[in-house]
């Protein structure tokens, strides 16, 4: 498993710019042949570098562009200038590790790895970069080492894991055997964003879509009170359908201090028991249906390439039953992509894109979202309507975590969900083995109610949609995505900083 290096030539990127912003042709068409200005020239520097893999310097010139463009009383190209800025940033800022800092990683937090093990990992199987001629690893090398090796995980958590607590829903005796929406758990919390003053703008308008609770089968009874700043909100708060949110445009002049947003949300969470399906009752797809048809398309991050095809078919062989091949697709992500941390942001930014799925497909590295994004991907190959749900999850902690898990669609039974992450944590722990297997089979087509969905698949659509044109994390929604046209700092990454949510179980 290696990782993969995308570099877009000048020329490319270029063309991409053109057709995205029209920076270039408004130049041509104001000036005709006039010679380049200092900050056409400074852009065009930046488009040269990012397209040489020259990632940091690329950054460099794109924001001596900004500044000149803006001197040069030119907001919207100062704009365009800016966006590239963050987009070279978010390319390689998530790798952190130049090659001996990489190596004193794994040493200080591996145990007795060797010399060998290190090599091997570095030049083969770590998530890396080149930027400047000079190969970059990703933040979480020793983390995804780990990961990798289940045996060394076992020596360092000990008895620093509650694995009882995590596996209680998993290993219960007393599970209702009416499902599949059963045990019902009310949460109540508060989501919160604060951004300090500091880091907004002055002028201009702050475009933000926050993250909200949404219906869904196993989520249900969603009440959303008190939002903050309701002169403001544009659209929502939007509880139904795929994805919660509820959208400000707020007027950086409003803003007195910290700008604070907040929302008191409510929702029951049903755990969900479908370890009863028999595959004979499994009915016919209507393969007309539109949400059929949804669900076993290629999108943005779940993309259905013939590499993808084939191996999904080699996996479930001459089975037919979309159950089984499913259940299939399930264990061989567990034993055959471990999870790992991923460089999210940079594989957002980077052009041309690269898909969450195939990347994983790819290196073999990915997280819950990325191993839920490629078993939607491989299900989707044959035909098996399936999907990457998210939000997060209390089940670990009391505390939110942010998390994704899958589902597949069966006629006559309804979203069967599936959580490979937590299924692997059993291979993160010394239990019996009779133990760890009773925990993955109860993942396979179960889930517990320690939950709180968004959306319920990656790149659910909001409305009004994510300008097009702006560096924004598109995937999940997590976190709020913030917009302005005006800000100097990456609003979409302080506020990430800047969120967060509690929630209790009250009954």
């Amino acid at each position: 498993m290696r990782s993969t290096v995308i570099i877009v030539s000048a020329a490319v990127f270029a063309l991409l710019f053109i057709f995205a912003a029209g920076c270039t042709a408004a130049t041509e068409e104001k000036t005709g042949s006039a010679a380049p200005s200092p900050a056409d020239e400074a852009y065009a520097r930046g488009l040269a570098e990012y397209g040489a893999a020259n990632y940091r310097t690329a950054e460099e010139r794109f924001a001596e562009a900004c500044a000149l463009y803006a001197g040069a009383g030119d907001p919207d190209r100062a704009r365009t200038a800016r966006n590239a800025m963050f987009r070279a940033n978010r390319t390689y800022a998530e790798y952190t590790f130049d090659t001996a800092a990489a190596e004193a990683a794994l040493r200080e937090k591996v145990p007795g790895i060797t010399d060998v093990a290190i090599t091997d990992w570095l030049e083969n199987r770590a998530q890396k970069i080149v930027s400047e001629n000079e190969t970059l690893y990703f933040y979480d090398i020793a983390g995804n080492y780990l990961y990798a090796h289940p045996d060394e995980m076992q020596k360092l958590n000990g008895g620093n894991l509650d694995f009882d607590y995590i596996a209680r829903y998993a290993w219960s005796v007393n599970r209702s055997e009416s499902g599949p929406y059963v045990n019902p758990v009310r949460y109540e919390g508060v989501e919160r964003l604060e951004i300090p003053f500091e880091a907004l703008p002055s002028t201009g308008i702050l475009k933000i879509w926050l993250p909200l609770p949404v219906e869904t089968d196993a989520q249900r009874n969603v009440t959303v009170t008190n939002l903050s700043c309701p002169d403001f909100i544009v659209a929502g708060p939007v509880t139904t359908g795929s994805i919660g949110y509820v959208y400000y445009e707020i007027p950086a002049g409003a803003v007195n201090g910290n700008l604070v947003i907040s929302a008191d949300i409510a929702f029951t969470s049903y755990e969900q028991v479908f370890d009863d399906i028999d595959p004979e009752k499994v009915g016919e797809y209507n393969t007309s249906d539109p949400e059929y048809l949804l669900y076993t398309k290629s999108e943005r991050n779940i993309e259905l390439t013939d590499a993808v095809r084939e191996k999904a078919q080699e996996i479930v062989g001459n089975e037919t039953n979309p159950h089984l091949q499913a259940q299939m697709i399930y264990r061989h992500i567990i034993k055959t992509y471990p999870y790992s941390h991923v460089p999210h942001g940079s594989l957002d930014a980077r052009e041309p894109k690269a898909a969450e799925s195939t990347y994983m497909f790819e290196t073999g590295h990915g997280d819950c979202g990325t191993q839920s994004m490629l078993f939607a991907a491989f299900c989707r190959s044959l035909g098996i309507p399936a999907r990457a749900v998210g939000g997060y999850q209390m089940l670990l902690s009391e505390t939110p975590g942010t998390h994704f898990w899958a589902e597949y669609y069966l006629p006559g039974y309804g979203w069967v969900p599936n959580d490979v992450t937590v299924a692997e944590v059993a291979d993160w722990v010394a239990i019996p083995e009779e133990k760890g297997a009773a925990f993955k089979d109860y993942y396979a087509a179960n889930l517990d109610p320690t939950r709180f969905v968004i959306q319920k698949n990656v790149d659910a659509p909001m409305d009004p949609s994510l300008p097009g044109d702006a560096v924004v994390f598109r995937v999940v929604r997590q976190y709020p995505a913030i917009v302005c046209d005006t800000a100097e700092d990456d609003l979409d990454l302080v506020g990430m900083e800047c969120f967060g949510i509690s929630l209790e179980a009250v009954a």
